[in-house]
């Protein structure tokens, strides 16, 4: 529950759920590569500089969830740089990859909407987020009902 009340921290302070301007006015630098196809995309801490790298040859939606989930790591494990993101990292057992996935559900679903859905597949179209991200929404809503 920790990481739900970090997310709506940074909702409300940043006046937006949005991780691309969460991160610009967290001076988190983020860059689009052509990385390898099984590559999404990860997490650099560097000098007190942090990157957040993203496959430019991802589709829109899943660039803004790898975005998400990266910013996760900055906020969450700051210094750690983390391994790449790979296309199976929604199915990770890792403690900070799951960590990262959690954010990246709270963060891109609303609590408010998310209540009014009739299915994990319907919160995964809406707010066109891959299945594995809707599920963790789904199961926190379940927790705190």
């Amino acid at each position: 529950m920790w990481i739900r009340e970090r997310t709506i921290q940074l909702k409300q302070k940043h006046q937006t759920s949005c991780p691309y301007k969460i991160a610009e006015n967290l001076k988190i630098h983020v860059l689009q590569h052509d990385l390898h196809h099984e590559i999404n995309g990860y997490y650099k801490y560097d000098r007190r500089n942090q990157f957040i790298v993203i496959n430019d040859n991802l589709d829109e939606n899943l660039q803004r969830v790898v975005c998400a989930h990266e910013l996760g790591h900055a906020i969450l494990h700051k210094h750690v740089n983390t391994p790449f993101m790979r296309s199976n990292t929604f199915f990770s057992v890792s403690k900070i990859e799951r960590e990262a996935n959690q954010f990246a559900a709270e963060l891109l679903i609303p609590d408010e909407i998310d209540y009014e859905v009739e299915s994990v597949h319907h919160l995964s179209s809406i707010h066109n987020v891959p299945i594995e991200i809707a599920k963790l929404k789904y199961l926190c809503r379940e927790v705190l009902l």
